[in-house]
């Protein structure tokens, strides 16, 4: 058996929310030709009652139902063995969770690298107020977020952490530059993009683009880069000049930016 670049098992109460993930653009391609592939798991189906209820009361009162420890447990483990008998050869779990490690473009990296080397994950989707703290002491590997704020469930954050990977697997993109030519793949904001047409009411393309110069264009993308990080992402400009990280030519370009800023105030 060919093991797909990326094997995902997700265990989720909505698993039919996952077709948005399966059915469009360049994912649905790849799960078509095979470069990943997703199992869904529904945790009602290892429910043990006749409602196949997996939510309960919290210990202690409170508000909303907690999502029981058993099913859930259930389920990943009919994940894991799946996992195994394709021949995978590590598999991780990793919970989204708002109390998770927030998920970086190094992190997906790191991430699509476990999985091209054989790794595969399972993704568990928490509901209510969350899930049995000792399903994450048994099961979980690894906690992840998706950002510092709270959703209905863990069935999109899922999503975009597949969609992030996905799209770093070769064969993924039409132009493998893609993925290396996007936002944070370089510690920097993306520049500015245009198409046609070449002026659209009134607002011009910068004549640089049009001018089939290509180490021109390649300048004015980075010095725009420069530009863009350094008023939306201050952070990321820091968080660079503390490693020492800035080539020659982009302490020059800096240094034209803050002389050109200078001149317009």
């Amino acid at each position: 058996m060919t093991i797909p670049l990326a094997v995902f098992d997700c265990v989720s109460i909505f698993p039919e929310m996952f077709s948005a993930l399966t059915g469009v653009g360049v994912t649905r391609k790849s799960v078509e030709t095979g470069i990943w592939s997703l199992t869904l798991w529904n945790p009602r189906d290892y429910a043990e009652n006749t409602w196949r209820a997996v939510d309960d009361r919290p210990y202690g009162g409170g508000p909303g139902m907690v999502m029981q420890a058993g099913p859930l447990e259930a389920a990943i483990d009919a994940a894991r063995a799946r996992q195994q008998a394709a021949n995978v050869r590590q598999s991780r779990v990793i919970y989204l969770s708002p109390q998770g490690m927030p998920l970086t473009h190094a992190r997906v990296m790191d991430l699509a690298t476990e999985l091209q080397s054989g790794a595969g994950f399972i993704l568990l989707c928490g509901r209510y107020e969350g899930v049995d703290e000792r399903l994450i002491e048994r099961c979980v590997d690894e906690e992840i977020s998706i950002g510092d704020f709270v959703l209905s469930g863990g069935e999109l954050p899922a999503m975009v952490l597949m969609d992030a990977l996905v799209r770093q697997l070769p064969g993924v993109l039409g132009d493998a530059a893609s993925a290396e030519e996007e936002s944070f793949a370089t510690g920097l904001l993306d520049c500015p993009h245009y198409t046609r047409p070449e002026v659209y009411r009134g607002l011009k393309t910068p004549e640089v683009l049009c001018s089939g110069n290509h180490e021109r264009i390649r300048r004015w993308r980075l010095k725009m880069s420069l530009a863009r990080t350094g008023k939306r992402r201050p952070d990321l400009l820091a968080q660079r000049a503390e490693r020492l990280a800035f080539t020659a030519e982009e302490t020059q370009l800096l240094a034209e930016i803050a002389q050109e800023q200078c001149g317009e105030h």
